[in-house]
């Protein structure tokens, strides 16, 4: 449905009174672009409707660039953006509709009540940081951050506009085109080489913004956009103004070469007491008396020996951006990956001899921020900011220890080839550890925002042109490399005892999803399907693979879907009520899904119905772990719970574990637990990793 229209006079000619059926009630601002409206939903929630100017809706290039930018509002609307209700990117005049946020732009506070101070310039940066790395991780580069698209909510800024330049804005030309951006945010990259703009350019629009918030006006000021164009690529910044604390961070961000600046991650690790300013107390239900495991037994110290062990992770990792990120399936699940050591369909390692096991819980390896890990080469491997180390399963005892120069992971290592790949954010350095001393094997550069993927023996690179590596995990070498489809936009994901490699890339409309399977070891396309609604994939059994098909427009969980290669055939079983933020792990035929709020259900997929549901209390929950007997949860306040998987009651969980450093970052996804030999595995936010007999939770 078209806007229906007003007459008048002035720029645009015809006002609207409609975007589809929403109502628009009065204006809120106008750009070059078109006209953004106050609008309410039938429900009464309050809407901020953008609809396109006339000119530029007959405009074909136009549009698809507003198709673009609907299509990554949507991909990447969270707590840093105004998420998307509706859309009519084909209407007579386009429109997209978002959740108003209340809040002046920043351009708007400045003007009003002039620069920053210090602390607010701090919480500032760190919010902006957290919502590029967020936009990054899907794929998507802004290209536009300017102070005019930076929302001053209470929560904290949101980024707004997402991919679309602004015919006004960006008049300047080169041979390769129209320029995407404003000149006085712009990277000189993308003056120089417009179609070569990677993530780095949001960061030097970053420290624009920054500039313009301490002083009033950028870092290049000119009344002549070729003036600033020029100074942006030739000239220094001008800090003056910035706060000292500051303004180093602020020059780095302004480097003219991409490679020099701070990722968004970087630049909250500096910012950290910002960034973990959050309030992360949980409710805590009544806990067992006595649940304390029993004291460990004597560990060796590192070298001579180990000190004495002490008593004591959310949505799939996006399938999409960040530097070189480890995607699987929940990301963080390391019983998920697929390393030499390949485990059962549940996620399990394989079964052992039953022996005396006794709780452990470690105590924290230095440093801060969540510890992840998972099971290979009979160790805990484990990461943590600065560290990569591992434990002994048997009493946590620390084995080795290896130093690294990454500061965030969002993925454990994992065991492939025969060594320990740990996979760091936003690094561009690879190395092999030795699994038995922690020692380099083998050590390689990638390029920054190259997305990996271990797959059995090999290690998928996805690059920012969209073509893949193949890379031997035990060697380093590269073994093939060709085009993938949907490549560009996409890391690829695994599940265990599957052999193949899926890349998954969601129509603009929502309304499709291409997946392709992909042979590890040749880069070869086993097969390739269109398959409708907006799925992520979340594991594979039985030869089938397993998917959430989402709302389109607020990215609810509304069913589970089933693929069969072999038959081509689908099996979609909706939800009796939808799941946001949903994760999910599959075993077997019957797939598990733990919605934020901490709703857990149980969907089997032979029957077509939801076998239960249970109300955990988890406010914000890992991905689900399970096994034949049970479903196994982390909290975001450091328990470990356990749920009966037939018939859906809690059976046991640990104490909490909050972490007390003021230094602590808030992780976006909670490490999952480590299923192995009967134990369950799991790390705390104040970094103890510590063990339960898995047999038994009654008794945790």
């Amino acid at each position: 449905m078209a806007p229906g229209r007003n007459t008048g006079a002035g720029a645009e000619a015809e006002l609207p009174e409609y975007a589809g059926h929403y109502r628009l009630e009065s204006c809120l601002g106008s750009g070059g672009m078109g006209v953004v409206h106050l609008a309410r939903s039938t429900s009464g929630m309050k809407l901020a409707v953008k609809v396109v100017h006339a000119e530029y809706a007959k405009d074909p290039e136009f549009r698809g660039r507003f198709r673009q930018e609907v299509a990554a509002a949507r991909r990447v609307s969270g707590a840093f953006t105004a998420s998307v209700v509706d859309a009519d990117p084909e209407a007579e005049r386009p429109w997209m509709a978002t959740l108003f946020i209340p809040g002046p732009t920043l351009s708007d506070h400045v003007k009003r009540n002039g620069p920053m101070a210090p602390a607010q310039l701090r919480r500032l940066m760190a919010g902006l940081a957290e919502a590029l790395r967020d936009i990054h991780r899907v794929g998507v580069v802004h290209r536009d951050l300017k102070p005019s698209n930076v929302l001053l909510a209470e929560d904290g800024p949101k980024v707004i506009d997402f991919g679309i330049s602004r015919p006004k804005d960006s008049e300047l030309r080169t041979e390769t085109g129209k320029l995407i951006g404003t000149p006085p945010f712009m990277a000189p990259e993308q003056f120089r080489r417009p179609r070569e703009v990677g993530p780095a350019a949001d960061v030097f629009a970053l420290g624009s913004v920054l500039v313009h918030a301490a002083t009033g006006r950028g870092p290049f000021d000119s009344d002549s956009p070729y003036v600033v164009a020029y100074q942006v690529v030739h000239d220094e910044p001008d800090l003056t103004g910035v706060p000292e604390e500051l303004a180093q961070l602020v020059s780095r961000c302004l480097a003219k070469e991409p490679e020099s600046r701070p990722t968004p991650d970087e630049l909250m690790r500096e910012l950290r007491s910002v960034a973990a300013s959050y309030d992360t107390q949980a409710f805590i239900p009544a806990q067992r008396v006595g649940d304390d495991p029993p004291p460990p037994a004597e560990a060796r110290a590192e070298g001579s020996g180990r000190p004495p062990a002490r008593r004591g992770r959310r949505r799939k990792a996006l399938l999409a951006a960040g530097a070189v990120v480890l995607v699987a399936s929940g990301a963080l699940a390391s019983v998920q990956l697929l390393g030499d050591e390949v485990p059962t369909s549940s996620g399990a390692a394989p079964p052992a001899s039953p022996a005396k096991f006794r709780a452990w819980a470690t105590k924290p390896v230095s440093g801060s921020g969540a510890v992840r890990c998972s099971y290979g080469a009979g160790k805990l491997l484990c990461a943590r900011p600065g560290v990569v180390f591992a434990e002994d399963p048997s009493d946590g005892g620390l084995l080795w220890r290896h130093s690294a120069d990454t500061t965030r992971w969002s993925t454990p290592p994992v065991l492939s080839g025969g060594l320990v790949q740990p996979l760091p954010d936003h690094g561009r350095h690879l190395e092999a550890l030795d699994p038995a001393s922690g020692k380099v094997r083998w050590e390689r550069n990638v390029p920054e925002y190259t997305l990996a993927q271990p797959v059995g023996r090999m290690i998928l690179l996805t690059h920012a042109d969209g073509t893949v590596s193949g890379l031997d995990s035990a060697s380093g070498e590269t073994k093939w490399s060709r085009a993938i489809p949907d490549g560009a936009a996409s890391a690829f994901t695994s599940f265990p005892g599957d052999p193949l490699a899926y890349v998954s890339s969601v129509s603009a409309t929502g309304t499709s999803t291409h997946v392709t399977a992909v042979d590890p070891a040749t880069g070869e396309v086993r097969w390739d399907a269109h398959l409708t609604g907006s799925l992520e994939p979340v594991g594979a059994s039985g030869g089938s693979v397993f998917f959430l098909a989402a709302d389109p427009v607020y990215g609810d969980t509304q069913a589970v879907v089933r693929y069969e290669p072999g038959s081509r055939s689908t099996r979609r079983v909706a939800m009796s009520v939808r799941r946001q933020s949903a994760h999910a792990v599959v075993r077997g035929k019957v797939v598990y899904l733990l919605a934020a709020g901490g709703s857990l259900a149980a969907v089997d997929m032979r029957s077509g119905g939801q076998l239960w549901t249970i109300e955990t209390s988890v406010s914000r929950g890992s991905v689900p772990v399970a096994d034949s007997r049970y479903v196994y949860v982390s909290a975001a306040d450091g328990r470990l719970l356990a749920v009966d998987a037939r018939k859906g009651t809690l059976t046991g969980q640990t104490r909490a574990r909050l972490g007390t450093s003021t230094g602590q970052v808030v992780s976006a996804a909670l490490p999952a637990p480590v299923l192995a030999h009967d134990h369950v595995y799991a790390a705390a936010p104040d970094g103890t990793v510590f063990a339960v007999d898995a047999r038994d939770p009654s008794a945790w």
